[in-house]
């Protein structure tokens, strides 16, 4: 038996380990191929997945890297890279990865089963490194803050060494430069909440936020009761895309509606009308 023949038997094998949750096994039967034959992506891409499956996100990324050398077009190696990034905060980086395997899943399969989990997925990332940059900012904000009230309770300390008669003044000006600093940070933090809610979060149709969100095959969400009535008194067809759809083919978007109400947790009363 030849290597390529040998390294596809490995393959199988591997696969059979992966069907039974044999992950251990799996992995060594895909080495075993990789060495025989390096330049296959697929052994790549098969134990990165199994990489994922026990967490170990570090070797995840290491072989979608190398999977991705071999052919730039791998819709799994691009979408396991991206998970790999998110799980080290790299947002950015893991929402191009992401947004490269939905763009080529789209290409490829546009109703395949990976487009709407990679879409979900994308949808999730987005709003993570939205809401970890909002976080830093208020971490930040809150360590100037401290900082400058510590510099400005050293000057009173000084000032009242220096000017033993007129304490009582220092103490007046102290108080109202902590009042006034104290001011200028809240309107600060005031001025970092979102005046828009994430485009992503409201409807294409009626750009309003998400209360019943449903992604469609062709990865577009939608209200679910706005969507019904066009398909209703429209036609079976996704607006946008002008795909043929039935109400059938509806599915909740469990992301999206998480993330709508981690935002309405944190900023909901800034959009409150009375």
């Amino acid at each position: 038996m030849g290597p390529n023949k040998q390294a596809e038997q490995l393959r199988i094998d591997g696969n059979t380990y992966f069907n039974k949750h044999r992950f251990g096994a799996a992995i060594d039967a895909y080495t075993q191929a990789i060495t025989l034959c390096p330049n296959v992506s697929v052994y790549w891409t098969n134990r990165a997945l199994c990489h994922l499956k026990r967490n170990d996100w570090e070797r995840v990324e290491e072989d979608c890297r190398k999977a991705i050398q071999l052919d730039n077009n791998l819709v799994k190696a691009h979408y396991m890279l991206g998970l790999a990034l998110l799980k080290r905060e790299e947002y950015t980086k893991g929402i191009r990865e992401l947004q490269k395997a939905l763009d080529l899943g789209r290409g490829a399969d546009p109703k395949g089963y990976m487009v709407e989990e990679i879409w979900q997925e994308l949808a999730k990332a987005k709003y993570l490194e939205w809401q970890h940059s909002s976080t830093k900012r208020s971490s930040d904000l809150q360590s100037l803050k401290e900082a400058c009230e510590s510099a400005l309770k050293e000057k009173q300390f000084h000032d009242m060494s220096q000017m033993e008669g007129f304490v009582d003044d220092v103490t007046i000006a102290h108080v109202e430069q902590l009042e006034a600093l104290r001011e200028v940070f809240n309107k600060a933090a005031e001025d970092d909440i979102p005046t828009e809610i994430p485009d992503y979060l409201c409807c294409k149709i009626t750009l309003d936020i998400f209360h019943d969100p449903v992604i469609t095959p062709s990865g577009h969400t939608y209200e679910r009761a706005v969507i019904l009535e066009h398909l209703k008194k429209v036609g079976k067809f996704d607006p946008f895309t002008r795909q043929p759809l039935q109400p059938s083919q509806l599915v909740p978007n469990l992301a999206i509606k998480e993330a709508v109400q981690a935002f309405l947790d944190k900023h909901g009363w800034a959009y409150k009308v009375d």
